[in-house]
């Protein structure tokens, strides 16, 4: 360990050592150090290279707004992620980092080249350069830009790790665990309310961690801190969430928590999540997020050494680190003579205070005076010095009218900076609160919220901490009022207190020559103050346009510690307030967030959730192969033992035609509809007329959009008066029930209906084929299935092996068919039965496959892969669905647009090979002329296409031009293999007459 540890300070463990590696060096931290404070304590300050430029960066913060201390983190066991922050990234044994945008190494990097030309990487040189010869934009240009951009390198490897996700209610949420957090949420909680206070830190108490020396009603912030944080982990109402962040705010009081659960942990308990994302819907949140200290706009302030002062002073008291041996500060606020007054005390030489403004309250120069430093008022810093790290700055006093003087050298390790605070306003921002502009403070201040809301503390401009304290618990117990528990804030008495009093300038004044000076806004995309007056010369007056041309605030930080001094140097080139440029816009995460927080449990198999019907497990035991169909999976066919699919197949389909198949078709959309008006609602979302339709009887049911497209349909049962059963296709049950409750909510809120999605309450068994009545007659209680008591498109109520069932008389295969519906929980058990039962007839179970061949064969088209979202019903030959004297329905009016009239509109017809083995390629183009030239007309293309064992040769539908009007003609579909001709024929290609359905 290095001399940069004083002895007595800070809360770290020095009990517990901690060994970890940096570009492949051993340092020795202590448990309760960040990555940042451990390297700091090693001497180390240059831990990274700049975007653009490929300078040197170190350290500039000591929190989550840090924009230059990204590093790749490797935790083991293929757990690598680039671009953490080393000032929030807690150390522990083992742990693996490495530097970030840099060859071959830290301290040498070839890219800094750049640096040296940075004349001719100015702001939007990308939109000036690379634009000649066009040629060389894919082989030259585009490679180069790709391969230097980015900062860390993106894993290659799978994610390892778990990551979870919980929905959470509360009274009162309380972002933030500093002075006015801790006191919203005491009084939240004494109030009875129910409470969650998180804080990004590994601890609670946000600012108070860096001020042991400050007394709150009489207890030393320390102690006071141990005591409340006890508390509130006593009361059963309150939980408190360390390492979390607020990373969004959205309507009605939605907030987004990301938790880190295991990054701290040397071993990661088996099946332990990495991080958790909490959805916490709070009847009142209370704001108390802190502000951000901001950097000062001067030349060579981005060195390694060059940081805020209120980070060394966090370093100092938190982590017992010194940043450096010999400090300079450099500020216009009070809050950075604090900073030295401390560093003084523990030992470090603070050679000078420079303060840029012409009188300082007495009490601050008589302190530095009593500790023997420096004072220079009225100065200013013009430049620094040092490759790798600062060694010196250049201090230079300001004379009457703004004039500067001239110059001293000032040695030095760590130059510490102020330029002020900024309320971190961001989540208010989330929730589309509006922003006013405090002039005196030279910040934006909270306005007039959206939500149910309220920001404490320095986050709404009110700083010091006896301020804070009052504030939160004022914000904390009306919050708790609100929500509807009793509570009166508690007095507060603070000694020790810090003044807070400052100015803030744009850039500091200078000798130097502005147009060349390297004087940085945004650290990490080096973008400097001449960048941004640039960018207003070439006619930019927007911030979100300057933002974007010169990517000021673009970076991993959002902009946290560059906004405002971005937004003040705009204002002074375009020689506008500040509210007349703008602000950019604060968008949700709030910090950089894993992706795997956000997917939560949904990755793997359970990123695209497969869905398996009740009857599954009896399907795979029985040998069928499996296809996705929307979100199921579904069986394919049922190979035996030596065939292929296409004989598979032939034989289930042979089956069907023959005897009796059985067909798992439980995925079929599924939704109620009841309610007195259940049937005008129909009549209304569907083409066909329903009023008439009488109880017990089903009817085909065509759904369009308002295009007058067609988007679904199913065969619908009417139960009762007021109750219908409606299917639907597979892939469209939860479109059409959004589609529905849309229209009955904005369009039909008069009408008495209740729509209920009962897809996977019904487990449904399709029997198909002439044998399917002789079967279930046995075992039907309740219903004559007789032809003329229950005939095709009948539906009825009653029991099947003593198990409850809607039984509907229906067929998707042109064979005499029913659709078993029994309870899911049953589905299997009757399924069994049936296949016992069945043997005699030689039942057979059949799948998807066999279903597309026989409602092929049939005429049937399936919704989706024969219609593309262009078809009417008429194109679709299903003018017949469509009641022609019905007053209005759903796509009505669009179905008499000119445009859906044309003869030459693209229609659904048959299709027969003139080489009857030749089965076409589904998707395949279409052309009338095989001759001309390339690229031919494509007049349609192939929708389905299979081998037809029952007719001993291939079929298939296809959209095409004007296709019924071309039917007995040839078409011409171009293969890989070759062009193969077609005669368009009719869509009915086994009985016509229908005779099977009434066998």
């Amino acid at each position: 360990m290095s001399n940069f540890r004083i002895a007595g300070k800070g809360r770290v463990n020095r009990s517990r050592s901690v060994r970890f590696t940096f570009d492949g060096v051993d340092y020795t931290g202590f448990e309760g150090d960040t990555l940042a404070s451990a390297l700091l304590a090693n001497g180390v300050h240059l831990v990274g290279r700049s975007f653009k430029y490929h300078r040197p960066r170190g350290f500039l913060s000591a929190g989550s707004e840090e924009p230059n201390a990204l590093v790749g983190t490797d935790r083991g066991n293929g757990r690598f992620e680039p671009n953490t922050r080393a000032t929030v990234l807690e150390v522990f044994e083992g742990l693996k980092t490495e530097s970030q945008n840099r060859w071959p190494s830290l301290s040498r990097d070839i890219g800094a080249v750049n640096d040296a030309l940075y004349m001719l990487f100015s702001a939007g040189f990308y939109y000036k350069t690379f634009m000649w010869p066009k040629s060389f934009w894919d082989k030259v240009y585009e490679p180069v830009i790709r391969n230097a951009a980015g900062l860390g390198k993106a894993p290659t490897a799978p994610d390892p790790d778990i990551y979870a996700s919980r929905f959470a209610h509360c009274d009162v949420l309380v972002v933030g665990g500093g002075a006015a957090g801790l006191a919203a949420a005491l009084e939240a909680g004494r109030s009875g309310a129910s409470v969650i206070l998180c804080d990004e830190q590994s601890e609670i108490g946000g600012s108070l961690l860096s001020e042991p020396s400050a007394e709150i009603n009489g207890q030393l912030a320390w102690d006071w801190l141990e005591d409340t944080a006890a508390a509130l982990a006593g009361m059963p109402n309150v939980t408190v969430l360390p390492r979390t962040t607020a990373i969004g705010y959205y309507h009605q009081n939605f907030v987004g928590l990301c938790q880190r659960l295991t990054d701290h942990l040397a071993i990661v308990p088996e099946g332990a999540p990495r991080e958790r994302m909490w959805k916490v819907r709070a009847k009142q949140v209370v704001l108390a997020q802190g502000a951000i200290e901001k950097p000062l706009v001067f030349a060579g302030n981005d060195r390694p050494g060059v940081m805020l002062a209120g980070a060394a002073r966090t370093y100092l008291n938190r982590y017992g680190v010194k940043v450096g041996n010999r400090v300079v500060v450099v500020t216009t606020h009070d809050s950075a003579w604090h900073a030295a007054f401390d560093l003084a005390k523990a030992g470090v030489e603070v050679a000078a205070i420079v303060d840029v403004r012409g009188t300082v309250p007495t009490q601050l120069a008589a302190a530095a005076d009593a500790l023997r430093i420096r004072t220079l008022i009225g100065w200013t810093v013009t430049d620094t010095k040092g490759r790798l790290r600062v060694s010196s700055v250049r201090v230079n006093p300001v004379t009457g009218g703004g004039k500067v003087g001239g110059a001293e050298t000032i040695a030095c390790d760590a130059l510490l900076m102020s330029g002020g605070w900024t309320p971190s306003v961001h989540l208010f921002s989330h929730t589309q609160g509006s922003l006013t502009w405090n002039e005196d403070g030279h910040m934006f201040l909270p306005g007039r919220g959206k939500e149910e809301c309220r920001l404490a503390g320095a986050g709404k401009g009110r700083f010091g901490l006896k301020t804070a304290f009052e504030d939160g618990a004022a914000a904390g117990a009306a919050a708790a009022a609100d929500a509807g528990f009793g509570a009166e804030p508690a007095a507060y008495h603070v000694e020790g207190e810090l003044s807070f009093t400052g100015v803030t300038g744009r850039e500091l004044p200078t000798d130097r020559d502005p147009g060349h000076a390297k004087a940085f806004v945004d650290f990490q995309n080096d973008v400097m103050a001449k960048d941004i007056r640039l960018a207003v010369r070439e006619g930019f007056k927007s911030i979100e346009h300057i933002k974007r041309y010169t990517t000021n605030g673009m970076a991993t930080d959002q902009g946290k510690t560059s906004n405002i001094n971005g937004l003040a140097v705009a204002s002074d080139a375009l020689k506008r307030p500040v509210p007349a440029v703008g602000l950019t816009t604060f968008r949700p995460p709030y910090t950089p967030t894993t992706f795997g927080t956000f997917a939560g449990y949904n990755k793997g198999e359970l990123f695209d959730v497969t869905r398996k019907t009740p009857i599954d497990g009896w399907a795979e035991e029985n040998g069928a192969v499996f296809e996705p169909v929307s979100l199921w999976r579904r069986a394919w066919y049922f190979p035996q033992v030596g065939e292929d699919m296409h004989t598979a197949v032939a034989r289930e389909c042979k089956a069907v035609r023959t005897s009796v198949g059985m067909f798992d078709a439980s995925t079929l959309g599924k939704i109620e509809v009841v309610g007195p008006d259940a049937a005008e609602f129909m009549n209304r979302m569907y083409t066909n007329a329903w009023t008439k339709l009488a109880p017990g009887r089903c009817r085909y049911g065509l759904l369009l959009g308002e295009d007058g497209f067609i988007r679904d349909d199913g065969v619908i049962g009417r139960l009762a008066n007021d109750r219908f059963h409606v299917t639907t296709t597979t892939g469209g049950a939860a479109r059409v029930l959004n589609m529905m409750e849309d229209y009955l909510q904005t369009e039909w809120p008069d009408l008495k209906v209740w729509l209920t999605s009962t897809t996977e309450q019904w487990s449904v068994i399709a029997l198909q084929g002439p044998n399917a009545r002789k079967l279930i007659e046995p075992f039907v209680e309740g219903i004559d299935l007789s032809d003329g008591a229950f005939p095709h498109m009948a539906v009825a109520i009653g029991k099947i092996f003593g198990v409850p069932t809607r039984l509907f008389r229906v067929s998707f295969t042109g064979e005499l068919g029913f659709e078993i519906n029994v309870p899911a929980r049953y589905g299997r058990a009757v399924w069994e039965k049936l296949f016992e039962a069945g043997q005699r007839f030689g039942i057979t179970p059949y799948g998807t496959e066999t279903m597309h061949v026989l409602r092929a064969e049939k005429g049937y088209i399936i919704v989706g892969q024969d219609t593309d979202g262009t078809l009417t019903p008429d194109d679709a030959g299903l003018s017949w669905a469509v009641g022609k004297t019905k007053p209005d329905f759903v796509g009505k009016r669009s179905l008499s647009r000119p445009d859906m009239l044309a003869p030459n509109r693209k229609q659904l017809v048959g299709l027969l090979t003139a080489d009857p083995k030749t089965v076409l390629e589904e998707g395949a183009q279409i052309v009338l002329d095989p001759n001309q030239p390339v690229p031919m007309e494509m007049v349609g293309h192939v929708t389905s296409s299979y081998w037809s064992a029952e007719l001993g040769r291939s079929i298939a539908f296809a959209v095409i031009q004007g296709g019924r009007s071309l039917q007995g003609q040839t078409v011409h579909v171009p293969m890989p293999d070759k062009v193969h001709s077609a005669t368009i024929a009719g869509m009915v290609f086994v009985d016509p007459e229908n005779k099977r359905l009434s066998a």
